[in-house]
């Protein structure tokens, strides 16, 4: 599970370390290269809802491997792009795949298992995706600096067909998934999730969660990139290495569900997200570093938390409501992708700061307010 999340999101953020030279490269604005970002935030958003009803009708494991062989081309593809205009066309067709992998995974995962391990389980995949957006950020990073960016992508595009080989090998077929092929059967059930409070608070708070870290993670970039700081694409790769913060403390993040409910965790890893936030306007980088590693770390037992308290909570279209929550956690992914890309442009990082602060203040309200404390179910 863990490495099925590493594949799902390798290519999914790792644009970001090569932000300040995709501006030079195609003279782009700080609007055009958040979007960038955003397109394939936005795809994901768009499709999580329609893979999940698919795979309710056709299964898990064919879809897994299935998504992971698509993400392959128009990752290589990108390594053909003439313009900002065209890597966006193609980081789109990335994120029409990436709900293949995530929503089916943890439907997956809600069948598969019960009580104690589908927690468990949910924790390893968080950390799985958390070290994957971490890796892909790294080695593009790098492998620009070794043989440019468009070299690079050949590269993670071979890394995704071995993933795909791997999930077929090592995968076992599902053996309590029930097909569903009824096509109004899934309107009804859509219909109830949509006024399901379970599902309602879990993708509003998911959106809030993915505003604060692609509008953190993206635009930190430009201002490292700018003076006083000017660093290189590898420095900025090795800046992600806060990631694997996530890779740790979310599994232990089971132990906090357990003790208290995923309302209180997640309002205290909110708070804590807040303060590494406001961290980074510190002016020494080792100070905006450790903002980083702490803003991260909240928002990763916020998202664990959140995932948990669906598979907890939803008995019926476990994928549907999974699609639903990532549609949500992805609507605000874009929104942060352009919303920032707008402040970082009129106000550099120190208005994009508050911009994200506002954000986690409404989900700290979302998560005060809207969570059914859930302590007994989860344990």
């Amino acid at each position: 599970m863990g490495l099925i999340g590493m594949f799902a999101f390798l290519q999914v953020y790792s644009v970001q370390a090569i932000l300040p030279v995709l501006i030079t490269d195609f003279a782009a604005t700080e609007v055009q290269a958040g979007m960038v970002v955003g397109a394939t935030v936005l795809a994901i958003a768009i499709m999580s809802p329609f893979l999940g009803m698919l795979s309710d009708a056709v299964g898990r494991k064919v879809f897994i491997v299935g998504a992971l062989l698509f993400l392959a081309i128009p990752t290589a593809l990108i390594a053909q792009s003439p313009s900002i205009g065209w890597m966006g066309v193609w980081r789109f067709l990335q994120g029409l795949s990436v709900p293949g992998i995530t929503v089916v995974t943890i439907a997956y995962i809600g069948e598969e298992f019960e009580g104690r391990a589908v927690t468990e389980l949910m924790s390893f995949y968080v950390s799985g995706s958390v070290l994957g957006g971490f890796m892909g950020r790294f080695l593009l990073g790098h492998l620009h600096e070794l043989i440019g960016w468009r070299a690079g992508y050949y590269v993670m595009a071979a890394m995704t067909l071995l993933g795909a080989l791997w999930v077929t090998k090592m995968l076992p077929v599902s053996r309590q998934f029930v097909a569903n092929p009824n096509f109004r059967s899934a309107i009804q059930t859509l219909g109830s999730h949509l006024v399901n409070r379970y599902v309602v608070t879990a993708c509003l708070l998911g959106a809030c969660v993915l505003f604060s870290l692609v509008g953190c993670f993206t635009f930190i970039n430009l201002h490292l990139a700018d003076t006083p700081y000017e660093l290189s694409t590898g420095a900025l790769a090795n800046i992600f290495a806060v990631y694997l913060l996530g890779v740790i403390i979310t599994p232990l993040s089971t132990t906090l569900l357990r003790r208290f409910g995923s309302a209180r965790t997640v309002r205290v890893a909110v708070v804590v997200s807040m303060l590494g936030v406001l961290l980074t306007l510190v002016a020494p980088l080792w100070g905006v570093v450790i903002g980083l590693a702490v803003m991260s770390s909240g928002v990763f037992i916020t998202q664990s938390a959140t995932i948990s308290y669906i598979a907890v909570n939803v008995k019926k279209g476990r994928s549907l409501a999974s699609g639903l929550y990532y549609m949500g956690y992805y609507a605000g992914g874009t929104l942060g992708a352009w919303l920032g890309g707008i402040t970082y442009a009129r106000g550099q990082w120190s208005l994009t700061v508050w911009l994200l602060l506002f954000v986690q203040v409404l989900a700290l309200l979302i998560a005060s307010f809207g969570m059914i404390k859930t302590k007994s179910k989860a344990a």
